[in-house]
């Protein structure tokens, strides 16, 4: 819920991404917080308060399109380096990289509604601002046989629903909120329709195994009424299955298989389903289309994956192999 400390030109900004955009509730939530926090850290830099004012007192109630023109490049560059070096997480370091990235994706997306979409501002201050350098970790997944090995474990009375659900992870690299909401008409012969993120609709194909476990699966779950009868996964409170649900039985099953429920999550199965298109040829933007991803760079990542002919070749150097042991024999004696 937006409190009433929040000014009309956000409350505006928040109602456009929510009702023309489709962000989720989340998303929104986020935006709010943080250009919440941007604008109090403005006012505190614009007033004669002390420097160290807690930013969670100061009101924004009365900030408007006058204070936002106002707004520069610097301003921004000052509100980050606020976040790095003043805004403590719980370890006393100051945000790191993500976070502030996650930030100023808000402050770029607030000031291009205003000069873009509404034309209230002539100038964006965020526009040519770069996002803070992030190290980009390797994605976990699992490996072929590590996969086959997970599928072979699932065993239980909800067998054949569990199944399905993790083939539908490995086979189509769809997100937990994405499984959790397919309905029962969302399943055709050879592909699945898919609500991704801002409500953004796409088929995602499977193959012949993932229609056999889906074709075991149907026939139980048309047995069952649920609270919401449309959903294709439900749980055995008769409810649609939850995202923590998913979250728990793939856990599950992780352990049943000898792997560690720790180290991967339904979100490794996402990996592993790209993971294994990479390796064995798919192209990145075939990828990006399968995953759901708007920036061709958030595939990319996945170009870690070990290029079999390149390995050939870095074999067949002489170099990279060691050079054969000299045979000493003993000198003859000297007579």
């Amino acid at each position: 819920m937006i409190d009433p400390d929040t000014p009309e030109i956000l409350r505006q900004f928040l109602a456009y991404h929510e009702t023309i955009k489709g962000q989720s509730p989340k998303t929104i939530d986020e935006y709010h917080l943080d250009l919440r926090m941007f604008l109090r850290f403005l006012v505190l830099m614009r007033s004669e308060m002390p420097i160290d004012t807690d930013l969670e007192t100061i009101s924004v109630r009365h900030v408007d399109v006058e204070f936002l023109r106002s707004v520069t490049t610097n301003d921004i560059f000052d509100f980050l380096s606020y976040l790095a070096r003043e805004r403590r997480t719980q370890d006393g370091s100051g945000l790191g990289a993500s976070a502030r990235a996650r930030k100023l994706s808000a402050i770029k997306s607030f000031f291009k509604y205003l000069t873009t979409r509404t034309k209230l501002l002539d100038e964006n201050p965020a526009q040519d601002i770069e996002y803070p350098r992030m190290r980009r970790a390797l994605p976990k997944y699992l490996t072929l046989e590590e996969s086959r090995r997970l599928l072979a474990a699932v065993d239980g009375p909800n067998r054949a629903r569990d199944y399905a659900i993790l083939l539908l992870f490995l086979n189509c690299g769809i997100r937990r909120a994405e499984l959790v909401g397919l309905n029962r008409n969302d399943v055709y012969n050879d592909r699945i329709r898919v609500t991704g993120k801002g409500n953004k609709e796409r088929f995602v194909y499977f193959g012949e195994t993932t229609r056999e476990a889906l074709d075991t699966y149907l026939p139980e779950r048309n047995k069952i009424v649920l609270d919401d009868d449309r959903a294709l996964f439900g749980s055995r409170d008769h409810k649609r299955l939850s995202v923590t649900a998913v979250h728990r039985l793939v856990k599950k099953h992780m352990l049943a298989a000898g792997l560690d429920p720790e180290q991967y999550s339904a979100h490794k199965l996402r990996h592993t389903a790209a993971t294994l298109m990479v390796a064995n040829g798919v192209d990145l933007r075939t990828v990006q289309e399968v995953l759901g991803h708007e920036h061709l760079n958030t595939t990319e990542i996945y170009t870690h994956i070990e290029n079999t002919e390149l390995k050939i070749a870095a074999e067949a150097n002489p170099l990279s192999r060691p050079a054969p042991k000299e045979t000493h024999h003993e000198k003859d004696p000297v007579i």
